[in-house]
């Protein structure tokens, strides 16, 4: 073995015994840190740090990339949540309009049905006043008319005419 070559991990501390008076350190105590630094630098080609800390900046690049991404998301998500809630909200007020202007109609159309059976009850009774008045009443005989031939005032006048 040459000075400053590296000895192989199979090594025991019995084959070294000419390195350890040169280095100062015993034979036993330098095999157990060649076994030592050789796990580590096995550990350290195996993690993921080691792994980004060979690409330097890249990593760094990388980390922030993926911040951007997740705040650009985390943004989105909120303008989103933002919006999903005006959405609704917009959804729940013109229900609420639609339902209440419904309720409204059906009011008005109720009076409007009750207006029309009033003025057909009404009706009834002029109709009725009239023919017990026809007996008594004198007429003329160039404008008899009766309330059963009578069709419509404004065709009648068209017709004289």
């Amino acid at each position: 073995m040459m000075p400053g070559q590296i000895p192989e991990p199979s090594l025991t501390a019995g084959s070294l015994p000419s390195l350890g008076p040169l280095a100062g350190i015993s034979a036993t105590t330098l095999t157990d840190q060649l076994k030592f630094s050789e796990l580590c630098s096995l550990g350290a080609m195996l993690s993921p740090i080691h792994f980004l800390a060979r690409h330097g900046k890249r990593s760094l690049v990388v980390k922030d990339e993926m911040e951007e991404e997740e705040d650009r998301r985390k943004r989105r998500r909120e303008k989103n949540k933002v919006a999903a809630a005006r959405c609704r909200n917009k959804k729940k007020e013109r229900t609420d309009f639609l339902q209440k202007e419904s309720e409204r109609l059906e009011v008005v159309n109720s009076e409007l049905k009750a207006q029309i059976e009033e003025l057909k009850v009404e009706r009834q009774q002029l109709m009725h006043m009239l023919n017990l008045h026809r007996p008594t009443c004198i007429v003329r005989t160039d404008s008899i008319k009766t309330p059963d031939s009578e069709v419509n005032p404004l065709l009648e006048q068209l017709k004289d005419k």
